[in-house]
């Protein structure tokens, strides 16, 4: 059988993306990675086939995204405006997005191979990284271009874009402050998860700098029933909190509703700041979602150099104040 650009990365300790540059854009390779390369080639015998070439170098003009289905018991999604963004920053390359969808993680990984290897995409957007991923270091490791939307806690071989999550707890916890609020909880996903638990350090940390003890810290799915439950055993502490951050609009809904049934006033700031959030006169955290979009297909269409960093940006949100959060 005929050696393989994987054979020659393999042989060489590299990627395939170095193996391709060595061959298509010497000069973006380091001397001594680009001898080294060559150095394999010629001990495996390896011939690039100048067809595929040929028809890789025509650019498909595509951005592979996998589409995941609406959270059943969420009242908005930032899904929609996501995609938006990444439309228009597409637009703006002259790319379009390819769209589908995939049972799980892994079925998201063999679709990318698979649209890929059929040259039907330039490069991927993942959507919501966590600890642990399986999608970063599958497509590295194939050599499929991609940015990431979110941090595994190991980022340093690719391009991501993430939301400051603990600076919109932070601004929406200093706030609650500001209006006089001294016992403030905290309503948020199970434990565990990283976006969650950021949201819960930015309120956890801020109390601490005010010289303020935490409220509880209550978890849950996100569902309005969820956020009701939680207003309800909040309401039943001997001294119940006065307000409350909610780590999404959806668990912020719920708990206006829980207060509302008791009777109870409670102050309440979500997050994501989504359609619903205006509708309820809710105070929330907007996340720069267009700006993430932007950020995202700039980095996998304009990478950065071979021996300098991948992009990296972490984006700061904005609290918007509305009447939810009165002062006690």
């Amino acid at each position: 059988m005929q050696p393989t650009v994987e054979d020659v990365a393999r042989a060489a300790g590299v990627s395939r993306q170095t193996v391709s540059n060595v061959l298509n854009a010497p000069e973006r390779v380091r001397p001594e990675t680009r001898e080294r390369v060559e150095a394999a080639i010629a001990q495996l015998g390896y011939r690039p086939n100048r067809v595929a070439q040929s028809l890789r170098a025509s650019s498909s003009r595509m951005i592979g995204y996998r589409i995941e289905p609406v959270h059943p018991f969420a009242v908005g999604s930032i899904h929609d405006r996501l995609l938006h963004a990444l439309a228009d920053a597409g637009r703006a390359e002259d790319h379009h997005l390819l769209l589908y969808t995939a049972d799980d993680l892994d079925g998201e990984i063999a679709g990318a191979l698979a649209l890929h290897r059929a040259g039907a995409v330039d490069g991927f957007v993942l959507y919501g990284l966590h600890a642990g991923d399986p999608r970063p270091p599958a497509l590295l490791h194939h050599g499929i271009p991609f940015a990431a939307f979110g941090r595994t806690g190991h980022d340093e071989g690719h391009p991501w874009v993430d939301v400051d999550n603990a600076a919109g707890t932070a601004a929406a916890t200093r706030h609650l402050v500001e209006v006089g609020h001294r016992r403030i909880a905290f309503a948020g996903y199970p434990r565990g998860g990283d976006v969650g638990e950021r949201r819960a350090e930015g309120w956890r940390a801020t109390l601490e700098a005010c010289g303020l003890p935490p409220g509880p810290d209550l978890r849950g799915e996100d569902s309005l029933a969820t956020g009701a439950r939680l207003a309800a055993e909040l309401l039943d502490d001997p001294e119940p909190p006065t307000a409350v951050v909610a780590a999404t609009d959806t668990l912020a809904a719920g708990l206006l509703r829980g207060a509302r049934d008791r009777g109870a006033r409670l102050a309440v700031v979500g997050f994501d700041d989504t359609p619903t959030a205006a509708a309820l006169d809710l105070s929330s955290v907007r996340q720069p979602i267009e700006a993430v979009g932007h950020a995202m297909v700039r980095a996998l269409l304009n990478p950065a150099p071979p021996d300098g960093p991948p992009a990296a940006s972490l984006l700061p949100p904005e609290l918007i104040v509305r009447g939810s959060s009165c002062p006690p």
